[in-house]
């Protein structure tokens, strides 16, 4: 068991903050100031959310995501990851196959995996769902990162259940 109460990493490298006790890819999170819900105040108050980004770092559209993100005003870090490590990071953190794209985030304590766009990921973070996160499987044109959004193709964003179920949480209409 590992503790720690300053921003680092665990698992496959997701930054922490807060107190988290670690129980190997097992991570439960305690807020300093005895409420689980206290990190939300930052995103009611207008700061930035943060979100950390796992990647293949020679993947271009990956960037061309992490690029929208920070235009529209998201902390993003980043770090290199790639093939197993990365698919057992998705799967470690409750994310299905089936939902699986090129790369995976971490927002709020949420898991974004694909080319999820900002307002989602935003709207997922103020209504709090009991949920592991977001996912936009494969990599559909014209969705964040990929290709000309004025072309976009029809798309789904899932909302992933703790259970690996999922039910559309939003939809983006072709261009």
């Amino acid at each position: 068991m590992a503790t720690t109460r300053s921003r680092s990493s665990i698992g496959c490298g997701f930054p922490i903050t807060n107190l988290h006790i670690c129980y190997g890819a097992k991570e439960s999170q305690i807020s300093l100031q005895g409420n689980p819900e206290s990190h939300q105040s930052r995103h009611v108050l207008g700061a930035e959310p943060a979100i950390h980004v796992l990647k293949d770092p020679n993947c271009g559209c990956c960037s061309a995501w992490i690029d929208i993100l920070e235009t529209d005003g998201f902390a993003v870090t980043t770090e290199p990851s790639a093939g197993t490590l990365l698919m057992r990071c998705k799967s470690d953190n409750g994310i299905p196959a089936e939902t699986a794209s090129c790369h995976t985030a971490r927002a709020d304590g949420y898991m974004i995996e694909g080319h999820v766009p900002p307002p989602d990921i935003r709207r997922l973070i103020v209504e709090r769902p009991d949920a592991i996160g977001l996912a936009v499987p494969s990599m559909p044109y014209g969705s964040p990162g990929i290709g000309a959004e004025t072309e976009r193709h029809a798309y789904d964003v899932f909302l992933i259940s703790r259970d690996g179920g999922t039910t559309v949480f939003s939809r983006h209409a072709a261009a």
